[in-house]
């Protein structure tokens, strides 16, 4: 599907969507009021400002090299997952490789306990920022409390001119097994679904992009069942099918990352985007290079022992191409 777009060389009409779990981008500083206090210099990962930098600088590259193969520009907009705050955010964005590029940034602080959040980066050259808001996912523990979590952003924006809603995503995840959260998964699932129905209310045929760390597979009832409706599509699966994946576990590649959209990018029209394909961004040095966990993503961390490298992530990442 859509292979002479991928035999092509460098187009100046193709543009790069992608999302990236940045796994634990903290700052140094204690805030008394998440569960940060392992990121600090005192906590048992002795996180401290030349491992943060270091961090930055790698998680920059990595975004500035997402989808240039094919297209001109830098990533026209990135979903992230698990920043801390705006601090970690305009570090980022003005790291040595993105701040040429001129990014803008959304992002609000969650209810979450540990203090991780989603944002969306955004290339002012290429993408107008109209609005954006968050909608809260209400959950609950076993025993009846509140369960913190992430919020859900949306973005309204014009991409090339063409209006556009993204919303980024990062459900609750799997600590304790498979089953584990699965509930609230789906709970995370229906709101998406809710904010897509808000979004459909207001505008005629609207272009959706919902991306996200969803903590289930494509094929997973939370994804395939109460979020990936008749009216979108989810590029995903079949990467899935073949074996790939953004992170492994007990063996098993998973590919928990996901870019799916209202197929109305599948039409083909003059001045609109429509999407060509997608891709898991695994390149050779972002892996582990040897020992047992020889080609999963080169992580920042393993338990307690730091490694230096860059997410237990790959990033996914879509062309879109403008007819």
């Amino acid at each position: 599907m859509f292979s002479y777009f991928k035999s092509s060389g460098k187009n100046k009409q193709a543009y790069t969507v992608a999302f990236y779990n940045l796994e634990n981008l903290f700052d140094t500083k204690n805030n008394p009021n998440t569960f940060d206090d392992d990121f600090t210099p005192k906590g048992v990962k002795n996180w401290n400002y030349k491992r943060y930098k270091r961090k930055i600088k790698k998680l920059g590259n990595v975004i500035s090299k997402l989808g240039v193969e094919k297209s001109y520009f830098s990533p026209a907009i990135v979903g992230v997952a698990e920043v801390e705050n705006n601090t970690v955010l305009n570090d980022l964005v003005n790291s040595k490789k993105l701040k040429k590029e001129q990014y803008g940034y959304i992002h609000y602080e969650s209810p979450d306990e540990r203090g991780i959040d989603v944002a969306l980066l955004y290339k002012k050259e290429l993408f107008e920022l109209i609005n954006s808001e968050t909608f809260p996912l209400y959950l609950e523990d076993e025993n009846g409390g509140i369960d913190y979590t992430r919020d859900i952003l949306l973005v309204k924006g014009k991409l090339n001119g063409e209006l556009i809603f993204t919303i980024i995503n990062h459900w609750p995840s799997r600590r304790s097994g498979e089953n584990n959260g699965e509930s609230k998964r789906i709970q995370a699932a229906n709101l998406a679904t809710t904010i897509v129905k808000k979004i459909k209310a207001e505008y005629e045929n609207p272009k959706i992009i919902i991306m996200g760390d969803f903590n289930d597979d494509p094929n997973n009832k939370s994804v395939k069942n109460h979020l990936v409706n008749a009216s979108f599509y989810n590029p995903m699966e079949s990467i899935l099918d073949k074996g790939n994946g953004t992170l492994k576990h007990r063996g098993k590649w998973h590919l928990f990352d996901q870019i799916i959209f209202s197929k109305n990018f599948i039409e083909i029209e003059e001045e609109k985007h429509s999407f060509k394909y997608a891709e898991v961004f695994d390149n050779y040095f972002l892996k582990e290079w040897h020992g047992k966990y020889k080609g999963v993503p080169f992580r920042t961390y393993i338990g307690k022992r730091y490694q230096g490298g860059f997410s237990d992530h790959f990033p996914v990442y879509v062309y879109l191409k403008k007819n």
